[in-house]
This record gives C-alpha cells, structure tokens and sequence, in this order.
C-alpha cells in the first residue's frame, strides 16, 4: 500500500498567531501569507517537557508544532507526559515498525490517499489500546472553497451508514456509507433530526506540508489519546458554520494564536 492520505494532508502553516487582516490587495499581506511566513520560526522550535505536555492537553491541533521536534525526541517527551498512545504505540499497530528502527523524519514507506484507509488504520490503533466500538470512531475533514485549509475532527458516530440534509444546501436528504468520501465529513444530525455525531476534537489547519508520515503517524497518536481521555469539543458546530460561511483562514489564525498561548510560545 503506497498511497498519499489526504484526509492528513492539512497544512503546517498553522502557525501564526496575529489577527488575520482583511483580505484585500489593499491592505498588505494576505492571511495566507501570514501564516506561511511564520513557517521558519516553527522549524526550529525546540519544545520544553511542558509544552509537549500542554500541547498534549491542546490535541490535534498541536501537531504543527509538535512536528518542529525530532521524533524519538518528541516520543520521549509524550512518554514524560504520560500520554496513553505514544509514537512508538502508533508505529507498531498501524505500521508494524518498532519505533528504534524509524529514521528521525519518520518515514517508513506508507502513507494514505483515502479517508476510508486513514480511519482503517486509526480504528486499527484505538482497537489495540482496547477502545470498545473502535470502527465508530472517525477522522474527519472539511476542506475551505479555496481548498487551501482542512476543519479537522475527530468524532464518534454510532452507525457505519447515514442518511443526512446535504451540509451545503441544507435540504437535499443524502444517504453515506464507509465507502462514499462525504461520510468522512462530521453530521449534527440525521435526516430525523436525531442526534448523530459527537465532537470529540477539532484543528483548523492550512493543507500543504502535512502529508509526511510524521504527521499522519503525530495526528492519529494525539487523535487516539482525545478518544482515551474522553475529551469533549462542544464549540465544533459554530466553528463548522463559520467555516462554511467563509471564515476558514480567520478560523486557522483564531486557532494558532490560541495553542501558542496555551503551549506558552508567545505570539
């Protein structure tokens, strides 16, 4: 299996914490712009064992930050904040590789281009850590009409097949199983207006340089550690309305400026 996996192919970019400005040819810089500058200072990050703790605490949305840092380094550092799936965890149950024998860039030869592959080998690593109902938990993602940043998520939905209103039009009824690639996009609600999905962790990030299998191998071992920990984002459904109404590059910078704050980087 040599795939590329673009449900993980969210941006590194992430990374800048100012206000977004206007848009315009006016006013300067665009957002993008922004945050693609601050790429260089991101590289060099080294992280203290606090801030790999924080970003722990931080989940998906860390993974920009965390990717700055070797990776035996950073699965040290997981180790030290006791996370419970560690790289070494995600390496051995998704790639069968011991982690002592991945270079530091992390590549081991498979990637993935599906979402249906991605949440195989995720429910695969949750199923190992002995998660109950492993195949209803699924990695999910909205990509902006610009196609330039991914609304990340990680939810639980209880049924394989679901018939909902259609996410851009709000009416047209659509029937999605595990093999369509708009299952792999969270639902509030069913066409009965029963709930259906529950948010359990979201990131706002731009797409390029995260298709690595770094990356891939960093989202899915903090994915699994948001299911562990039983955590809970309860803000996803306005952040998802914004996002579709247009905000998707004020969404990435909201979301950078808050992880660097709370993993102590400063702006």
């Amino acid at each position: 299996m040599n795939p590329k996996f673009l449900l993980l192919t969210v941006g590194l970019s992430l990374v800048a914490c100012v206000n977004p400005p206007a848009q315009s040819e006016k006013t300067g810089p665009s957002v993008e712009h922004g945050l693609s500058a601050a790429m260089t200072g991101i590289r060099h990050l080294l992280l203290s064992p606090l801030q790999i703790a924080a970003g722990l605490l931080e989940g998906v949305a860390s993974v920009p930050y965390y990717l700055s840092m070797e990776l035996h380094e950073l699965n040290k550092g997981l180790v030290q904040a006791q996370a419970k799936v560690t790289l070494e965890d995600t390496y051995d149950a998704v790639y069968g590789k011991s982690l002592n024998n991945v270079v530091d860039n992390g590549e081991v030869g498979v990637t993935f281009s599906r979402m249906k592959q991605a949440n195989q080998s995720f429910q695969k690593l949750l199923k190992e850590y002995g998660i109950p109902q492993s195949q209803h938990y699924i990695l999910t993602s909205i990509e902006d009409s610009q196609n330039i940043h991914t609304l990340f998520a990680v939810i639980y939905r209880p049924v394989t097949q679901i018939q909902v209103l259609d996410k851009r039009d709000g009416r047209s009824p659509r029937m999605y199983s595990v093999e369509d690639r708009l299952f792999y996009e969270p639902f509030q609600y069913n066409t009965d207006q029963q709930v259906l999905d529950t948010i359990i962790d979201w990131a706002a990030l731009p797409k390029q340089d995260l298709s690595t299998q770094k990356a891939q191998a960093l989202l899915m071992t903090l994915a699994a550690n948001a299911v562990i920990k039983e955590k809970r984002a309860h803000d996803y459904w306005q952040v998802e309305r914004r996002w579709l109404s247009g905000q998707a590059a004020q969404i990435v910078g909201e979301s950078a400026s808050r992880v660097r704050d709370r993993m102590g980087l400063g702006s």
